[in-house]
């Protein structure tokens, strides 16, 4: 659905997740904790203890966390979205890289009902090749989106007066 990595979406999310009162102290400790204890790989003892000093800012030290992910590759930005999911599920939702995404279904499904219509449109009724398309059609909505059912429906209401 998109090309977009871990990496890239936690350079998106970076100036978001870094705002103020975005995240607690609290939550990122527990962040850290989480890619400290469960994954040592992702971040050592030492790592964690550095982002967990309390002499620096919280700002400065999930700044500093968030470019050492991003320095050490795919896997340590994955291991952070699903530790920031698990203890800041709220706050994961409201991500800008999670809101690209959602235009991107709906106009997919919008291009797919364009297309359904153009073919009912363009090809005349012709009961010996596909008798009961259009009743099939006129079912597709309910798989697609609920938006495009809309267009959809307003397209085929004529059509099946018919049947």
């Amino acid at each position: 659905m998109t090309d977009q990595t871990y990496c890239d979406r936690l350079v998106q999310d970076t100036p978001f997740l870094t705002g103020q009162g975005r995240l607690s102290e609290q939550q990122v400790d527990r962040i850290i904790l989480q890619l400290n204890r469960y994954y040592p790989q992702i971040l050592t003892n030492k790592e964690a203890e550095k982002f967990r000093n309390p002499k620096a800012s919280l700002r400065v030290r999930l700044c500093d966390l968030l470019s050492h992910l991003q320095q050490r590759g795919e896997r340590h930005c994955q291991e952070f979205y699903r530790a920031l999911y698990i203890h800041a599920q709220p706050l994961h939702s409201n991500l800008p890289s999670r809101h690209t995404l959602r235009p991107m279904s709906f106009l997919a499904g919008l291009g797919l009902a364009a297309g359904l219509a153009l073919l009912l449109y363009c090809c005349p009724p012709d009961p010996k090749v596909l008798p009961g398309t259009r009743r099939i059609l006129a079912f597709s909505p309910v798989i697609i989106d609920r938006h495009v059912s809309r267009y959809l429906l307003a397209f085929l209401a004529d059509d099946l007066g018919g049947y």
